[in-house]
């Protein structure tokens, strides 16, 4: 499929599909809402599976200048934010990403006053490892010496985009020197893909197993950050670029025909994942437009396309995505995990479509 074969009317329908879905998730196994009472964003938790959904739906309702989509996450986040928010850690950064851009498009200081102090903790209270890095500190445990590979898109980005905002060189620095050392114990050197995660306490990565959906962060992180610190350092670009490179390589002898990933990337026996699958296809279309890829790796992306596009059913709602996935100690941990409707999945189908509907908009 070629992308400029897409119709962009249908194309567009189809995101439109996708985010409503996404706004009637009410949490993971709960299925949508049904009916026509409820209205705005439905997902009532603030952890890293709406993180993500609300990055993806923020995307398209800028892209496509949705106020009333912009409206319904202003009430999301001031509802959470007046109830009370969870204690924070890695995964409940997440929803800090959208809402640092999202104080550029209204007028609320009070967002703006929790993204500093949200970024300031980060960097003087979040718990590191050894070299400094952050430790994965989630709500169900301190995981204590252990960097995942996660990390990067939901707690990094944020810290990188709040230095942009706040005018915190600081933290700019802070959070590309997260992606180097993150790059230097989860990068494998000889494929390229990373692992999942990293232990100090032991010093191995736990089941070696390369997950894809825990690549796709990182497809999708690298390009993410040249474009939300437009002045990052050319030798920062030089190596990032240099470690995208490398993954697509391996990533693009790991696709199937279809165009699918496997849940883990080196086992064709694994379940078919569709999340990943939109997440690498998104980030290969972002970094040949930030220059870190060639054109011709694009027929990659289009393949995955095709696929994510199948995995769509009528209601918009994205199939074939596997639950939350906690650090594996064997590989058939990630076999066994099941696949249900995510607002992570839906926001990153969302993010691919709408990149494909920008750039057919382009090129017309």
């Amino acid at each position: 499929m070629n992308t400029t074969s897409v119709d962009n009317a249908a194309l567009l329908t189809t995101i439109d599909r996708v985010a409503t879905a996404f706004s009637r998730l009410r949490g993971i196994k709960e299925g949508l809402v049904t009916g026509n009472s409820a209205s705005g964003i439905q997902f009532d938790e603030w952890d890293w599976e709406v993180g993500v959904g609300l990055y993806g739906f923020l995307r398209r309702a800028i892209s496509t200048n949705d106020q009333k989509a912009l409206q319904e996450l202003v009430a999301w986040y001031a509802g959470q934010i007046e109830r009370g928010l969870p204690p924070r850690q890695i995964n409940s950064t997440a929803p800090m990403l959208p809402l640092a851009i999202l104080v550029q498009h209204v007028d609320r200081p009070d967002f703006r006053a929790l993204v500093e102090d949200w970024a300031e903790w980060l960097v003087k209270e979040l718990p590191k490892t050894e070299d400094g890095g952050f430790q994965h500190v989630v709500k169900e445990r301190l995981n204590e010496g252990e960097l995942w590979d996660d990390t990067l898109f939901m707690a990094c980005l944020f810290l990188a985009r709040a230095g942009v905002l706040c005018e915190r060189s600081e933290w700019i620095d802070e959070a590309v020197y997260q992606f180097v050392i993150h790059t230097r114990y989860l990068s494998d050197p000889v494929s390229g893909l990373w692992y999942h995660g990293w232990t100090f306490n032991g010093r191995h990565n736990f089941a070696n197993a390369f997950w894809a959906r825990g690549n796709a962060w990182i497809t999708v992180a690298i390009p993410e950050l040249f474009d939300l610190v437009p002045t990052l350092g050319e030798k920062d670009r030089r190596f990032l670029s240099n470690v995208l490179v490398s993954q697509v390589r391996s990533l693009k002898a790991y696709q199937r025909p279809d165009g699918m990933f496997t849940t883990l990337l080196d086992d064709p026996s694994s379940p078919l994942e569709t999340s990943a699958t939109a997440g690498i296809a998104y980030g290969i279309l972002r970094a040949i437009d930030a220059g870190i890829l060639d054109k011709d790796d694009r027929a990659y992306a289009e393949r995955a396309l095709a696929a994510v596009l199948a995995q769509i059913d009528e209601e918009g709602v994205v199939h074939g995505v596997s639950d939350g996935t906690p650090m594996g100690h064997d590989l058939d941990f990630y076999r066994r995990i099941p696949n249900v409707p995510t607002p992570y999945g839906q926001a990153l189908t969302m993010l691919l479509l709408t990149e494909v509907f920008l750039e057919n908009g382009n090129r017309q």
